[in-house]
């Protein structure tokens, strides 16, 4: 079965729903029994890896100058908000942070396509509305009062996912294999930099490095597809479908952890779902 030629930049990006909501929760899982700078370090040593393995199997053209240079920022910003991120969701609220981090990290970079791209018609602009409805009502908490754990980086870390997609998307029609594997070298080098200065220096557990591997190879994945996406689509679609990845996060820590499950995150995972064919349309 083949793919409408319209559609194929959102199924770029729902592929990356799955593999960053899925890397997002092995990485609260992860960061939870070790050190968050440290893991984020490794995940991002995975991911470079393993995505300039490929590239380089493949042989895919390097980019040139400048869309090396907006690949490195977009990683020195993406990682270390990645690995702040991974901290809050480390605290145990997953259902709340991944979230708010996704509003924000889509928000942003929506509003700035708007003046680059210029506006986009009435039934995307009417699904970006049902989406943000959609992933705040899954982030909402039942306790009423005081500040949820966590929100403060959460707010930072989805600052830090905005300025990655902005950057990234400035790397234009470079390799998307190449401007992940770049973006993660400059994610490892800035992470490193932390742990070193910072003396985060501890063992970490096998089981606790196999699952950093494998949400680097994840997070990379996510981050090529996305790149791919935003390269033949408008940029705000490709981030606002993209930032539904919290809806496989919540899932996972239903499923694996047990978090509370209420009607109104399900009420916003099917509003986030009905937003996809407006969004993609």
């Amino acid at each position: 079965m083949t793919i409408a030629p319209q559609y194929i930049p959102a199924a770029y990006s729902l592929t990356a729903v799955g593999v960053w909501g899925t890397s997002d929760f092995l990485g609260g899982v992860g960061a939870s029994r070790a050190n968050a700078f440290l893991f984020t370090a490794i995940v991002h040593m995975s991911g470079m890896v393993s995505m300039g393995a490929v590239a380089l199997i493949t042989h895919a053209a390097f980019p040139d100058n400048y869309s090396l240079a907006w690949s490195l920022l977009a990683g020195a910003v993406g990682g270390t908000a990645l690995a702040i991120f991974y901290r809050s969701l480390a605290q145990g609220n997953m259902g709340l942070v991944a979230p708010v981090a996704a509003v924000l990290g889509a928000a942003i970079p929506t509003i700035v396509s708007a003046f680059d791209e210029g506006v986009p018609g009435y039934r995307h602009l009417l699904g970006f509305v049902v989406a943000g409805i959609g992933v705040w009502l899954i982030s909402r908490t039942e306790a009423g009062s005081g500040r949820p754990e966590g929100l403060g980086m959460a707010v930072l870390a989805g600052i830090g996912f905005a300025g990655f997609y902005l950057c990234i998307h400035r790397a234009g029609n470079a390799s998307p294999l190449w401007a992940a594997a770049c973006s993660r070298s400059a994610s490892l080098l800035v992470t490193s930099i932390i742990v070193l200065f910072g003396r985060h220096f501890r063992t970490i557990a096998a089981p606790v490095l196999l699952i950093a591997v494998i949400a680097g190879i994840l997070d990379v994945t996510g981050t090529a597809v996305f790149v791919r996406a935003s390269q033949i689509g408008r940029l705000d679609n490709a981030v606002v479908l993209s930032s539904l990845y919290p809806a496989i996060t919540v899932l996972l820590a239903r499923i694996f952890l047990h978090e509370h499950f209420s009607r109104t995150r399900t009420l916003g995972m099917v509003a986030a779902l009905a937003a996809v064919p407006m969004i993609a349309g």
